[in-house]
């Protein structure tokens, strides 16, 4: 049996933008309350890093970055 790679290319994207929003909003609400409360100001950096599990499958790949916030 073959696997529907155009069914498993949209079911991952699903996932990625439904991911993707919630990541974004998290991040930027708590970067805002951490302005507010004087813990973080313009000019800063922060590590941010995102962990992509598969559980299923014992797979754990992590993307790791710095955002500067101006």
């Amino acid at each position: 049996m073959n696997m529907n790679e155009d069914h498993l290319n949209l079911e991952i994207r699903k996932f990625l933008k439904k991911v993707g929003i919630t990541s974004q909003r998290v991040v930027e609400s708590h970067i805002k309350q951490a302005i507010e409360s004087g813990s973080l100001k313009i000019g800063d950096s922060i590590d941010i890093e995102m962990k992509l599990t598969l559980k299923d499958q014992n797979i754990d790949h992590v993307i790791s970055d710095k955002l500067t916030i101006e």
